[in-house]
């Protein structure tokens, strides 16, 4: 098969032909269709995530086709279109697992970090961790969803019910939230970097009711916000545009330090989370949610082999939207 692979970190990624992977006890084998870049696989790439397995072939946001099934897989699975994400594999005996937190598993796998993911032709997933996905949908649009999609719906999840809710850094997972927000009838108010009119205008024809710099005041208090950009001095800036009682999500994987902030900024029983990962009982609410709110990601089409650079744009802030990876025919 052909992937992409991260030798060091820092490096570019290197284009090598492999054997195929095969399946062992409880996994399955993926042709994979197509595979989105995620802000993840930048922090993977630069070291921002320590001690990933390498050499490694990144990727998680994974849409294909079982093509081959390992001992105690059900054999009707052959030929279905799955979805892989970022949860790879859990212990599922840790106080967590038994507690129906599996996101925060003590013993996990990542795809894509600790695992081999989807910047290749073939890919082996945990059977339990692969969700079956529509046949008659595009894999390219679906590829977004496994993580941009999933995280966005948690942290939406944690950031409650309120009418006003504000984006702060309008990438793929934004994009995807707000038409979710909309069709909820909520008011999305998007923070995109400071005079990126480009992204700004992306929000508003999404359906945000306001589009502003994150150096911008929302012209009113917010119920609640989720941060997606990696931007630590982003939390203050967020806690003073929520109203007391309001809710400040942090929705990444990583990021940069949190600045001090006087406690007034806090006070007003304001509250500071966090969401790590996902589960699959996500999965399950998530997907059929998306495709009622006739959920449609906006994406970039990279063949697998300029894998470089969709990660390069990516981190430029180039992309509108999410990029997604094809692999080249075998």
């Amino acid at each position: 098969m052909k992937a992409m692979i991260l030798r060091q970190i820092g490096t570019p990624l290197a284009f090598v032909e492999r054997d195929d992977p095969v399946p062992g006890f409880g996994e399955l084998r993926i042709k994979v269709e197509a595979c989105a870049v995620c802000r993840t696989d930048l922090h993977v790439v630069d070291g921002d995530l320590k001690d990933p397995k390498l050499p490694l072939v990144p990727g998680h946001e994974i849409v294909g086709i079982v093509d081959a099934v390992g001992e105690s897989v059900d054999t009707a699975r052959l030929g279905r279109r799955v979805g892989v994400p970022w949860l790879g594999h859990t212990c599922g005996t840790c106080f967590y697992c038994q507690t129906k937190a599996e996101n925060l598993c003590d013993r996990p796998q990542f795809t894509g970090y600790s695992r081999d993911g989807g910047f290749a032709s073939y890919v082996v997933a945990d059977a339990a961790f692969a969700f079956d996905l529509a046949r008659d949908s595009d894999p390219v649009s679906l590829a977004p969803l496994l993580c941009a999609g999933l995280i966005g719906w948690r942290a939406l999840k944690k950031a409650g019910d309120g009418r006003r809710i504000g984006l702060f850094g309008f990438g793929a997972a934004a994009h995807i939230l707000t038409q979710i927000c909309v069709w909820q009838g909520r008011d999305v108010y998007a923070f995109t970097r400071a005079g990126d009119r480009a992204a700004q205008q992306f929000a508003r024809d999404l359906g945000a009711v306001w589009a502003g710099g994150s150096d911008e005041n929302p012209p009113v208090p917010l119920d609640s916000a989720i941060i997606f950009a990696p931007v630590g001095d982003l939390v203050p800036t967020a806690l003073t545009a929520v109203r007391k009682g309001g809710v400040v999500v942090c929705g990444g994987i990583h990021m940069s330090d949190i600045p001090s902030m006087p406690y007034a900024v806090l006070w007003g029983e304001r509250e500071l989370v966090s969401v790590a990962n996902l589960t699959r009982e996500d999965a399950l609410e998530f997907f059929p949610m998306a495709s009622r709110a006739a959920v449609r990601t906006h994406t970039k089409v990279y063949p697998l082999r300029q894998a470089n650079e969709a990660i390069a744009d990516l981190r430029a802030g180039r992309l509108i939207g999410a990029a997604v990876l094809v692999p080249e025919a075998s």
